[in-house]
């Protein structure tokens, strides 16, 4: 027969009779109660236990076999591990003021290690570099043009706007443009620039201070055969001029613009065409007829000393192949004896050499009378 199965009765509701309420029928009060003892229990519990431990000269561990006898899981008073019981023995990383205080001392305080009491850290914004090495107000405090500020980067107390702005106002300075144009007076008219073209008024005072030229800029674009900017290596090359006379400015003023091949070469020199004419025509030269036939002769020049050049280059791959062609034949076995022998009698041949004759390319050539060997003659 088989055990009937246990089977949990259903909850059978207190009797009165017993004396003891159910968990239900507890007041809030009585619930208030309970568990402010339960609380005051643990702190008094607490209180035990930490000055317990402050007896001890050790810091507990976790080890069930200590005196604190913890189990696992259990977790350590705040006490255990504060500042205040840690042995003068152990090595900690904090001052003594700040673990008095219960806190970690600054940075200021801290120590560098012996091999590092020499080691002195700078700030690099402070520093301007020379292109010879690193050097500081300090180490030259009377320097003013060493640590004159940058015009190319934005100062730290300016906004981007004021920046901008600042840029444009230089711009307009140095094109003499805007609020920095020259003022024209009413009352002295004789003394007012005009333009050398048309008289205008309106010139580019830029080109009035750097090349003397007062014009406008309608004229500029109406005349670009006088007007127009040459560059250092067109007025080298198409002008035949030197450096010395490129770079006096008296005898020939140069506009400066930045490179636009490259930001950190040197600025590009712009000159003004008609003057550049004016002196190769009229002071170097004589007249354009004049630098046309220096150029040529120039050209000439270069073409002889370039055909000079392939010729004697020429003359030296003969050599070489004459040299390579007879040792070629001897070791084929196709020809003669030793270098000198004479030819058909089995002994030594003495040449017997001509007088020098010069070739079509002008090289002095000699016949042996005897054999026909031809050698050629450098005279140096």
């Amino acid at each position: 027969m088989a055990t009937a199965r246990p089977s949990t009765p259903p909850p059978q509701p207190a009797s009165s009779d017993s004396g003891i309420p159910p968990p239900s029928s507890l007041t809030p009060e009585q619930v208030k109660r309970i568990e402010i003892n339960r609380l005051k229990a643990k702190a008094l519990r607490d209180q035990r236990e930490a000055e317990a431990r402050s007896k001890s000269n050790h810091v507990p561990s976790l080890k069930r076999s200590d005196s604190n006898n913890l189990a696992a899981g259990q977790k350590r008073a705040h006490s255990a591990f504060s500042t205040s019981n840690v042995p003068a023995t152990q090595r900690d990383g904090r001052s003594k003021d700040g673990v008095r205080n219960g806190g970690f001392r600054p940075l200021d305080e801290i120590q560098p290690a012996r091999n590092f009491t020499k080691y002195v850290e700078y700030d690099f914004s402070k520093m301007t570099d020379t292109k010879g090495g690193f050097l500081t107000a300090e180490d030259d405090p009377h320097n003013k043009a060493l640590y004159a500020p940058n015009a190319e980067e934005k100062p730290a107390h300016m906004t981007l706007k004021e920046w901008e702005r600042h840029q444009l106002l230089r711009s307009l300075r140095d094109r003499k443009e805007g609020p920095f144009e020259p003022g024209l007076s009413v009352l002295k008219k004789e003394e007012n620039k005009t333009c050398r073209e048309c008289g205008s008024l309106e010139i580019d005072w830029k080109w009035e201070e750097v090349f003397g030229c007062a014009i406008c800029n309608a004229c500029k674009d109406k005349l670009p055969e006088k007007y127009s900017l040459l560059t250092k290596t067109e007025a080298r090359e198409d002008y035949l001029l030197t450096d010395p006379e490129l770079k006096d400015e008296e005898l020939l003023p140069h506009l400066e613009r930045p490179n636009p091949h490259k930001a950190t070469w040197n600025n590009m020199m712009l000159f003004l065409r008609y003057q550049v004419e004016e002196y190769a025509f009229g002071k170097k030269w004589g007249s354009a007829e004049a630098l046309d036939e220096e150029f040529n002769r120039r050209e000439k020049d270069k073409r002889r000393r370039k055909e000079d050049k392939f010729k004697s280059k020429l003359q030296e791959l003969k050599k070489k192949t004459r040299v390579d062609a007879h040792r070629r034949s001897r070791q084929a076995g196709g020809g003669g004896g030793e270098f000198g022998d004479e030819i058909g009698r089995g002994g030594k041949h003495t040449h017997t050499w001509g007088r020098a004759v010069e070739n079509e390319e002008g090289v002095g050539v000699k016949t042996c009378v005897e054999c026909g060997m031809e050698v050629e003659e450098l005279e140096f």
